[in-house]
């Protein structure tokens, strides 16, 4: 049998450019074979098929489970994203969160279950918690991305889900290069807001060469963007029961049964936003002798996001209080009815998120002798994050004053949310009038005694997080001759992360106080077609609060859920590990893997506040801590049989974990009560004023027993065909529990009511708390493929195909009284197909990814992370191109357009009842994107 050559693979890809950072994707063969040149020259063929053959070749040399991803040149991966990049992989899909695809799930886990690592570093993210928003990181700066499946004894950034390597090239090995890259990007929606464009641009230089006689190597990266996004976005705030008291019950045209249940409101908006990331990556590498190599990779990503919502946010029938008639009623849901009146109100939001992230990793690798190398790796790493989001209200006059006109409106319930029409007998009010619309809370939205009820005229939620990581990793490696043991690697790290969030936050009131004014400086009007409404005025809300214009009073004065959610999480990691390198012959099939064991020491610390009111009102914070500490061990096996000559079925067994979110282990608790008059004249658990919340600064890391199975038939370069199996016995999982507790205890009745004096009319409310000690499974099927259309005929030449299928399900158990057993993450069935030509210079790319409902998490109240369902969609993007290379003109020899359209058929986001899809909870559409591009190799 004609045996697999590892060694032949690498010295082709590194003889291509592409080779890896510090993670260990090949294994090293001591009597390495002398390379023949004709077979280096299949593997160096570039573009589509390049990127493939490569990816290829890193798949089939791991013995774990892997997917692979490479460039197709330096600094140029097929897609504009990571995300959307790493989304085509199979058993790999993409969430889009305000029209980019930034969350990642691996095998049914979302990116908090999933461990990410440049050059097998752990990266920090820009998020809330340890997941990584990976359209947030340029692909100008990667070379290849490898996820990992199934993990070994060396890998840190292990996880539940799996880990995902992002890798850069290796500059003393890589071709020399100097690239210019360039694109001009414009959404196919005009702007809905007077004050934002719909253009934005990408520019990028790649610089790579060697030095000193090619003992020094650098490779440098700059890249700038500026990207626009439309959308037109509902939400419901959820679907309340139809109350009978009413004496408009008698008016309603349809027959109305018991449990039938209605929109209870919505806020709905036009979103214009503009993503801003300027982005260097430097890597250089110094090997002053045979022996000694010294890699320096630095990142720097400076991120700012500004974005305006403009619209109305509109109490409906029940949560309102808004009195209604019901016109239709289908399957126990109203379908369209009319409001006699609600007082709506205009929002103009905007929001700022600006981050920066640093990261610094020193790698010296020193070979002792001729089978043993040892190797010291220090990194640090840091990212401060800011969000500012202002949210500004007005409407017909302040509440309060008498003689103000009521929004009455019909409506019908449709497949995006609702659409909007005339009251049949009550005259619309034009909210895009100037001289009707005042800069004004028009509803009582005050916070006693720190505010009056009528004298909250925006607000202003300011939460700044801070998070540094630093890791000192010492490893040893060599060839050892002990039978079937072939390798053995040994090593230790340790790690030491913080992670902090201040909540701050800020009641705003137009100093126009008590009376109402004219919006100054008005931009022009948004109109809410989308919805049936003609419009908003529509103005600069960040400009008014940062030129001072706003009155503040500090909300953790008053919200417990400030200084509630305020905490520092602090965590340091000592890992030991050994692993040793397997070779074996059984008959005539040749065997390779690897067995290891890693033992995890952790340390955790959180510091926060207890926070609940006084008799007057006001918060009362009292520090408070917790912490614990434990000790995991982790084994792991993988085995790869090559059973016929190119065929391979390979076995994994391992122990795996994911740390705890930074979140869920701070150690506050807080009780809150909500002044508004909706809410405490409710008697809806889920509408009322109380509510409690408390982390759990102990809890275990998530844990899961993992078998994996797969079976790979590489039938050509870039022709193969897969099917894997997979089981994941959860052993601890987390869950918000949410218990029904009295909050008698802290009700005082001079401080706890509505404007007008109204006492509560629940006592009850919800704590929620995070629990450990839940048990579940997970388990799927992957089929994938890839297929070059010249196998089935030389005149298809330069087609191909690549599609994969994965089909999975999974539970864990449900919190107490709670019924939700989902994995934040999961689709049952998710696909992935990318049709491609490549011939003479030019080339075509369609691709497609779907995938079916799943569980998320969204911004809510203070900004706060909430769970959250969408129901999934398919995504279809498309790309031409001509490189002109191949044209025969030398002037433009290393010229390459490209034309791309993503989101081609305009998919929406949907987020509705797990019970019930057609009670739609937010509905976001965004246009297709359209970018033309340029890429200059000199």
């Amino acid at each position: 049998m004609k045996q697999f050559k590892p060694n032949l693979i690498k010295a082709a890809l590194i003889s291509g450019g592409m080779a890896f950072g510090s993670a260990p994707a090949f294994a090293q063969d001591a009597n390495t074979d002398a390379v023949d040149e004709a077979n280096l020259e299949v593997i160096q063929v570039s573009g589509i098929r390049g990127s493939l053959q490569r990816a290829q070749a890193i798949k089939m040399d791991n013995t774990s489970i892997v997917e692979a991803l490479s460039a197709e040149d330096i600094g140029k991966l097929p897609d504009t994203s990571i995300a959307e990049s790493i989304a085509r992989l199979p058993g790999v899909t993409g969430e889009r969160r305000n029209g980019r695809t930034s969350g990642i799930s691996v095998r049914g886990f979302n990116e908090n279950y999933v461990g990410t690592s440049l050059n097998g570093r752990e990266l920090l993210g820009m998020g809330d918690n340890r997941g990584v928003e990976f359209d947030l990181y340029p692909t100008e700066i990667i070379s290849n991305i490898l996820v990992y499946k199934t993990p070994e004894a060396g890998m840190t950034t292990q996880n539940i889900g799996g880990s995902i390597d992002l890798q850069t090239v290796k500059p003393l090995t890589a071709e020399s290069t100097f690239t210019v890259n360039g694109t001009f990007e414009k959404n196919a929606e005009d702007s809905p807001n007077p004050d934002f464009d719909n253009d934005g641009h990408r520019i990028s230089v790649n610089f790579v060469d060697q030095f000193a006689d090619d003992t020094i190597g650098l490779a440098l990266t700059v890249a700038s963007m500026e990207s626009p996004r439309q959308e037109q976005y509902f939400r419901g705030w959820g679907y309340a029961d139809v109350g009978f008291d009413s004496e408009l019950r008698d008016l309603d045209s349809v027959e109305v049964p018991a449990g039938t249940v209605v929109l209870g409101g919505h806020d709905s908006f036009q979103r214009s936003a503009m993503l801003e990331r300027d982005s260097i990556a430097a890597v250089v590498e110094w090997a002053p002798t045979d022996k000694l190599n010294i890699q320096l990779d630095a990142l720097y990503i400076d991120f700012v996001e500004n974005d305006v919502r403009r619209g109305v946010e509109e109490g409906g029938p029940e949560w309102g209080p808004n009195p209604y008639v019901i016109t239709g009623v289908e399957n126990g849901l109203v379908t369209s009815g009319y409001t006699n009146g609600f007082y709506s109100v205009v929002r103009n939001d905007a929001r700022q998120q600006d981050a920066d992230l640093t990261t610094v990793g020193v790698n010296v690798e020193y070979q002792i002798n001729d089978s043993w190398t040892a190797e010291l790796d220090y990194s640090t790493g840091k990212v401060e994050k800011e969000i500012i989001e202002v949210e500004s209200y007005s409407g017909v006059g302040r509440a309060g004053i008498d003689g103000r006109p009521l929004t009455a409106r019909s409506w019908e319930m449709t497949s995006s949310g609702v659409l909007f029409s005339d009251h049949p007998t009550i005259a619309p009010v034009d909210l895009t009038d100037p001289t009707l619309i005042s800069l004004a809370g028009p509803q009582a939205w005050g916070a006693p005694p720190l505010l009056e009820s009528d004298g909250q005229d925006g607000f202003v939620n300011q939460p700044f997080f801070e998070e540094e990581l630093d890791t000192l990793r010492f490893d040893v490696k060599g060839y050892v001759d002990w039978g079937v043991v072939t390798g053995l690697s040994a090593g230790v790290v340790y790690s030491d992360r913080s992670k902090s969030k201040d909540n701050n936050g800020a009641y705003l009131t137009a100093p126009s106080y008590p009376d109402d004014a004219a919006i100054p400086d008005v931009l022009g009007v948004t109109n809410l077609n989308f919805i049936g409404i003609n419009g908003v005025l529509a103005y600069d809300s960040l400009a008014l609060y940062e030129s001072g214009y706003y009155i503040e009073n500090d909300a953790s004065r008053v919200q417990n859920d400030r200084l509630g959610d305020t905490y520092t999480v602090d965590e340091e990691l000592l890992t030991l590990y050994t692993k040793l390198d397997l070779e074996m012959e059984f008959g005539d099939i040749w065997v390779r893997g690897n067995v290891g064991l890693q033992v995890v020491s952790a340390d955790q610390e959180s510091t926060g506040f207890a926070t609940t009111s006084d008799t007057v009102g006001y918060t009362i914070a009292n520090p408070i801590s917790g912490g614990t500490d434990y000790t995991d061990v982790l084994p792991t096996l993988n085995l790869s049989a090559e059973v016929a000559e190119g065929q391979f079925v390979r076995l994994g067994l391992s122990k795996v974990i994911s740390r705890p979110r930074m979140d869920d282990m701070r150690p506050n608790t807080q009780v809150t009560f909500a002044f508004n008059d909706g809410q405490i004249t409710s008697d809806s658990l889920e509408n009322g004023p109380w509510s409690g919340s408390a982390g759990n600064p102990e809890l275990r890391p998530l844990e899961a027993n993992q078998f994996d199975l797969a079976y790979e038939n590489y039938f050509a370069d870039t022709g193969y065909v897969a099917v894997s199996f997979f089981y994941k016995d959860i052993k601890n999982w987390h869950r918000d529990t949410s218990i029904v507790e009295d909050f008698s205890e802290f009700y005082i009745p001079d401080l706890h009511k509505g404007s007008e004096g109204q006492t509560p009319v629940l006592f009850e409310g919800q704590v929620n708390r995070v629990l450990d000690g839940f048990e579940g499974f997970v388990r799927g099927y992957e089929l994938q493929g890839s297929l070059p259309f010249d196998m089935i005929h030389n005149s298809l030449e330069g087609f191909g195909l690549f599609a994969s299928a994965t089909f999975m399900d999974g539970e864990v158990d449900a919190a107490p009284g709670q019924t939700e057993t989902r994995i934040p993450g999961l689709s049952e069935e998710s696909y992935s197909m990318t049709f491609f030509y490549e011939n003479a210079g030019f080339e075509f790319r369609l691709a497609a990814t779907k995938r079916d409902q799943f569980l998320t998490e969204e911004r809510g109240t203070s900004l706060a992370l909430v769970d959250a369902t969408k129901q999934g969609g398919t995504l279809v993007d498309a790309q031409i191109g001509y490189d002109f290379s191949e044209s025969g003109i030398e002037y433009l020899e290393g010229l390459r357009v490209t034309l791309q359209a993503q989101n081609l058929t305009d998919e929406d986001d949907i987020q509705a009842s797990a019970a019930d899809g057609r009670q739609i909870t937010q509905f976001q559409t965004y246009g297709t994107n359209y970018l033309l591009g340029f890429n200059y190799k000199f």
